[in-house]
């Protein structure tokens, strides 16, 4: 089921060849090879395609030079020789087949471990009448051959497979449970069937009990092994964990295979690059390395490999990794702690300012990273588990995924409250993290509260003009600055760029310096503007941009923030086209720095859709305001002051729209915005 374009492309790598055809499937254990076999046999044989008959060959339990005999006797009739080398007696047999050459016959060696055992039993190369199916576990068998390699189902066909057996409406019923059980069984073919069955014969059972008890019992749950009081029909001949067995058993030989197969189960399921694999055995030469992955994990499909040195684990073959980690006592531990070491290795080497590259980088790698802090931390000693919640905290922050980097300053606050106490340095910097999330939420009276504990501490640890206590009071006027105690904002704002530059006479600023500068630039410019005072305004973002002119990379969203200040400006002293020419490079920065649905580009196209409305330019500006909600919905939350207030101008902007239709005036239409 669901596997259509399979059985098409299997027909028609059969059918191309003029001389015997052979195709291999390929794929995991229990991903439905020997299914998809006799599912291509059954389609095939009313349409009379083989008229020379289609033999079954169980390479796994017999062997199929016996087993082509026998064929021949029982449905052929053949009179065989008695004397001779079996593969002199399999020559007759297909020498003496049926000798119409019309009549094409098909040959399914299924479930071959080693091309050895077929190789001297395959019908000769040049005879047409024979096509030729095998099934095995491993990714290249037989170079000579098509292969066709078996992936698992999509998400609407696993839906389908499980309808096919629970009839009774219980899927459609709970189909949030059953979209989750089939994530929990990796889409495979061969454990959806056995949960299937399990669920049409206990109906009273919810999809949500079997998702409970298999995540209790994991593979060994009874609705993973297979029954032969009802489940003999089924082509699979073992239960899920039974089928993982036979390849493990293949790999008892390569100890060294196994010890990374148990390894990468460590992973989170997301698809991990060859460095981090690397990165487990810094001690080990890569070569080794790959020949354990590429010739052995790879070549039996327990191991998925992707594009451009990327691989993958299916969700039930990590479980059975996992347990088999678990059962070797010698290497458990040992595998956790050198695994939270290379993950700790990779998040050091990210600098304090990411570019775009780092982002795009810590993105594809953040879930494993997650494993190692939120399941491995006992692995860890206390500094860098605080390290690893702040490197996540901070990526989520940059991304404006404030809710998820709340976790991680809370998991940060109370793991330095409990091994350092409230006077710690370390302290100071949980309570920052914490009023950063704060200030985002709009929370300023409680962001204030935990930015004034922070720097009492730094005060007294570090004196008054240490960079720590200059970035807190810098965080303490934007707070202010949010709370429209201007001139308390003004003075702070004035005071740390009298510090900075003081010391940019002396010595050449830092790179994160200059950075915090232009930060305090870009707020004090926002301020002057709520007060109105433009030309100051203008004077600081500008330095805003000159500052950053050669720091892109680091800094889009301040140069971002700058532009959508600047085309307010604009808009309020009626430039209309910078206000447009500013908003459009402001969202330009957004996208072009993942940043699609950050907060801040919310407030940028809040703006711009403000301009539009006054220019009557409805259209485009309910598109933008219906974008505007959206990210800060999801960003911020529906409660959030800032998401209240764009819904606000929303609500009013669609009033202004519904008067300007009533009266017959609604304004001209201009190309879409660039954002």
């Amino acid at each position: 089921m669901g596997r259509d374009h399979v059985l098409a492309q299997l027909d028609q790598q059969l059918q191309q060849s003029n001389h015997v055809a052979i195709s291999t499937l390929t794929g995991m254990p229990g991903i439905g090879k020997s299914e998809l076999a006799l599912q291509y046999g059954w389609q095939e044989w009313p349409k009379k395609t083989y008229r020379g008959g289609i033999c079954w060959l169980n390479v796994a339990d017999s062997d199929p030079g016996l087993s082509i005999l026998s064929f021949a006797q029982i449905h052929l009739g053949l009179t065989l020789p008695e004397e001779g080398e079996l593969v002199e007696r399999v020559r007759y047999v297909w020498q003496s087949w049926l000798k119409n050459e019309q009549d094409q016959t098909l040959i399914i060696f299924d479930d071959v471990r080693d091309y050895q055992q077929i190789k001297d039993y395959l019908p000769p190369q040049t005879d047409q009448r024979f096509n030729v199916i095998i099934t095995t576990r491993r990714k290249e068998l037989l170079a000579k051959s098509q292969t066709l390699h078996v992936n698992i189902l999509q998400p609407e066909a696993a839906l389908d497979l499980l309808r096919s057996y629970v009839t009774d409406g219980r899927i459609d019923d709970q189909l949030e449970q059953a979209n989750l059980l089939c994530r929990d069984l990796g889409y495979l073919p061969l454990a959806l069937e056995l949960v299937a069955r399990l669920l049409r014969r206990r109906t009273n059972w919810t999809v949500t009990k079997i998702r409970e008890k298999l995540i209790k019992n994991g593979l060994a749950d009874q609705s993973l092994v297979k029954d032969p009081k009802f489940d003999s029909e089924m082509t699979a001949e073992r239960g899920v964990k039974a089928a993982f067995d036979l390849s493990w058993q293949e790999l008892e030989s390569e100890p060294n295979a196994q010890k990374l197969a148990m390894y990468l189960s460590l992973f989170a399921l997301a698809p991990f690059p060859k460095p981090l694999i690397d990165g487990l055995f810094p001690e080990a030469d890569e070569d080794e390395i790959e020949e354990w992955l590429t010739d052995s994990l790879v070549h039996l499909n327990l191991v998925k490999s992707l594009d451009d040195g990327w691989y993958e684990l299916n969700t039930l073959i990590r479980h059975y990794l996992r347990d088999k980690l678990k059962d070797t006592p010698n290497i458990n531990n040992l595998s956790k702690f050198s695994y939270c070491e290379m993950i700790v290795n990779i998040a050091k080497r990210f600098p304090s300012l990411p570019k775009l590259s780092d982002i795009t980088f810590l993105k594809n790698i953040i879930d494993h990273i997650q494993v190692a802090a939120n399941e491995f931390g006992e692995c860890l000693d206390v500094e860098n588990l605080l390290f690893l919640y702040a490197h996540l905290g901070k990526f989520y922050e940059v991304q404006g995924l404030y809710h998820e980097a709340l976790t991680y300053r809370v998991k940060y606050h109370n793991l330095v409250e409990n091994n350092f106490g409230i006077e710690h340095l370390f302290f100071a910097t949980a309570l920052s993290g914490l009023a950063g999330i704060k200030l985002f939420f709009a929370e300023y009276r409680e962001a204030e509260k935990l930015y004034q504990q922070a720097l009492e501490i730094r005060e007294t640890e570090l004196g008054a003009e240490h960079s720590d206590v200059i970035d807190i009071l810098h965080d303490l006027a934007l707070v202010y600055q949010c709370q429209e105690k201007y001139e308390d904002a003004e003075k702070k704002y004035v005071s740390i760029i009298s510090i900075y530059e003081n010391k940019q006479e002396k010595e050449h600023l830092e790179e994160k310096e200059y950075l915090d500068l232009a930060t305090i630039f870009c707020n004090l410019g926002g301020l002057y503007e709520v007060k109105e005072e433009y030309e100051k305004s203008k004077f600081y973002l500008n330095k805003v941009l000159t500052l950053t002119e050669n720091r892109k990379e680091i800094s889009p969203s301040i140069r971002a923030v700058a532009y959508t200040n600047l085309a307010s400006i604009s808009n309020a002293q009626g430039e209309s086209y910078d206000v447009e020419k500013f908003l459009n490079k402001s969202c330009s920065i957004f996208k072009n720095n993942l940043m699609n649905n950050h907060p801040a580009m919310g407030a940028s196209f809040n703006n711009l859709a403000e301009f539009y409305s006054n220019q009557g330019r409805y259209i485009e500006a309910d598109f933008l305001y219906q974008k505007s909600l959206f990210i800060s919905e999801k960003k911020l939350g529906v409660a959030n002051s800032i998401t209240i207030r764009i819904r606000r101008n929303y609500a009013n902007f669609l009033k202004k729209w519904a008067a300007s239709l009533q009266k017959n005036s609604v304004g001209g239409l201009v190309s879409k915005s660039n954002c």
